[in-house]
């Protein structure tokens, strides 16, 4: 039966027990784990634990940067000008690295290694000594990686190609790539794999991240992840419980519903989950939610008992860490005000708190539930306890540092790109080939190039002039003008060939239930040139969806994401020099059934 209870009181909370899963392969209980464990624990004053909870965001690429940019950050954040004494104030568990969304981290390897190594240093340089975990957002594929082609690292393909290769071989090995190049730049955690089944076409978060709407599929490639980032020596976080793909809302921007029955629910978002537990996974990511059929109450996952305690914990047996999703999300913070989110997903349940909106309101809020008994010692200390496990476990207190000389050497192995490439090979669908104008015929061809993406087009021009064909490029966004199309169509002919590729062309205003601007103006694009006399070859660069918009066109490819690898596939693909085999993960509502493609 479902569990339904509110908050418990503190007499109620169960104290730890061990997992009802098995332990993580390839990391044994050490018999004296938990003398040091409590030891530490005994050294460690109120605020010390209470910090252990948090993981922040810092800005600069240096543990002591003063450049007016990350001092301007920091002083907004915390009141302190470097990312070093952000972690002398608070003494955090863990710091995310970001790249796009103010705090910049990230540039190549050696700098990244650097930092890292500066952060743990100030961490260590507090008693007791206690390294960070250091997390970041890389899921493989262009949508949601930190480390884009900039960096070097090597850019896997995301998870919905992976889904449409349908080998955990190639999903094991692309965690296993991606694990590896974290770790050797002092990254400890990895927030993937995502394990939501994207069951909604028009949800407008997931989508390319998740693996398919298979939960057998899904499950068979989070499983593989988790052992493939272990291989790679990092610890991995399945995302987003208790299931993210069946939603209409971004929960950056709102509070999503999802409306599945307890039935639907294991029958369909939980079995990924279960199956990353069953392969040992160290932690597991909130979703900020509601999920009625678990708790009625309107609760977010994240800050609900029911769900966190009394299904994650007890039903599913996951005694890894509780992560929460990042509470400056609207999902959580329109709902909860800084100082009441961090303790309500605490008593939920939850150990690590990510990214708090107002980290000393959030942190002072947390020090008085303490005090005043809302949160008991008892309470605190199981969450501590996972949490200076985990970096046991994780060896983070055994070798806290990295070299940066040998991170870019990690980086630029080259047998992470022929893998990235080989993968990626293996993902490309062809949907449709209704003419047989694939593969092309061999002979130098002038092709149009058209359609979304500035790297995408010139990316596709250049595979194209590398085969001997001579190219135009005509790139007009995600919302193609009048004067764009007209363009296009003009510049079509006389051409041999055209290639226009488009990004999410399907999407649909969950509020009004119409197209957006964007997926009008990207069809109206697509059906002006479909209706020339030249030959046009349809790629959908991110969703598969894309091919309802234009069932008449003859030749659909899918690629589900614009990596360099990506874009290098489908042009192998239209020209013959790989044979498509990906299939597709998801359905095309009235037109093609998951498992569909073609091949040569």
């Amino acid at each position: 039966m479902p569990y339904t209870a509110s908050h418990a009181t503190d007499s109620d909370r169960p104290a730890i027990t061990a997992s009802k899963k098995p332990d993580k392969p390839g990391k044994p209980d050490n018999p004296n784990q938990h003398g040091q464990i409590t030891s530490l624990m005994r050294h460690m004053s109120l605020e010390q634990k209470i910090g252990q909870l948090f993981v922040i965001e810092v800005y600069g690429r240096d543990a002591d940067d003063v450049s007016d940019a990350a001092k301007a950050g920091n002083q907004k954040l915390y009141g302190v000008d470097t990312p070093a004494q952000a972690i002398a104030k608070y003494q955090p568990g863990g710091v995310i690295y970001f790249t796009t969304r103010g705090p910049d981290n990230i540039g190549d390897a050696a700098q990244v290694a650097t930092l890292s190594n500066g952060l743990q240093r100030a961490a260590l340089e507090q008693r007791p000594k206690i390294p960070l975990n250091i997390a970041v957002d890389q899921e493989g594929g262009a949508l949601v990686a930190r480390f884009g082609p900039a960096s070097g690292a090597t850019q896997m393909p995301g998870q919905m190609a992976l889904g449409a290769g349908g080998s955990t071989d190639d999903a094991a090995r692309s965690a296993e790539v991606i694990g590896s190049e974290l770790a050797a730049v002092g990254i400890t955690q990895d927030y993937a794999p995502v394990a939501d089944v994207n069951l909604n076409p028009n949800n407008p978060v997931i989508g390319i991240r998740s693996a398919g709407a298979d939960a057998g599929a899904v499950s068979d490639i989070v499983a593989a992840e988790v052992g493939g980032f272990d291989d790679g020596g990092l610890s991995s976080i399945a995302k987003h419980f208790p299931g993210h793909g069946d939603t209409g809302t971004d929960s950056h921007y709102g509070l999503p519903e999802v409306t599945h029955s307890r039935e639907e629910l294991e029958a369909i978002d939980l079995p990924p989950f279960e199956a990353a537990i069953d392969a040992g996974i160290d932690a597991i990511m909130t979703a900020h939610v509601t999920v009625p059929s678990i708790d009625p109450s309107g609760e977010p996952a994240t800050m609900s008992e029911p769900i966190l305690t009394g299904l994650l914990r007890e039903e599913l047996g996951f005694d890894g860490l509780i992560v929460t999703d990042a509470l400056d999300m609207q999902g959580a913070s329109d709902t909860y005000p800084a100082d009441v989110a961090p303790v309500e997903a605490f008593l939920a349940g939850a150990d690590q708190l990510l990214i708090p909106p107002q980290m000393d309101t959030a942190y002072a809020a947390v020090v008085d539930a303490v005090k005043d008994g809302t949160i008991s010692r008892k309470r605190l200390d199981e969450s501590v306890y996972r949490i200076l496990k985990h970096k046991l476990d994780n060896e983070i207190f055994k070798s806290p540092f990295v070299d940066p000389a040998a991170a870019s050497a990690v980086f630029a192995d080259p047998t992470h790109k022929a893998d990235a490439q080989a993968i990626s090979d293996r993902t490309t669908t062809l949907v449709k080939n209704d003419d047989g104008l694939l593969p092309l015929d061999a002979g130098a061809k002038d092709v149009l190039v058209a359609g979304w993406g500035v790297d995408t087009t010139s990316g596709i021009a250049a595979g194209f002039e590398e085969r001997g064909a001579t190219t135009e490029v005509l790139q007009s966004g995600t919302t193609p003008t009048d004067a764009n199309i007209d363009a296009a169509v003009a510049a079509a002919e006389g051409k041999d060939l055209v290639v226009v590729s488009t990004n999410n062309a399907w999407q649909i205003n969950p509020a009004t239930g119409d197209p957006t601007p964007a997926a009008v103006a990207q069809t109206k694009l697509v059906k002006a040139l479909l209706a020339t006399d030249t030959p046009v070859v349809v790629a959908a660069m991110r969703n598969p969806y894309d091919v309802a918009s234009f069932p008449e066109a003859a030749t659909v490819l899918d690629t589900y994401g614009y990596t360099s690898h990506q874009i290098e596939s489908l042009v192998k693909v239209i020209h013959g020099e790989v044979d498509p085999t990906g299939k597709l993960p998801v359905e095309i509502p009235g037109l093609f059934p998951l498992g569909h493609g073609l091949s040569y």
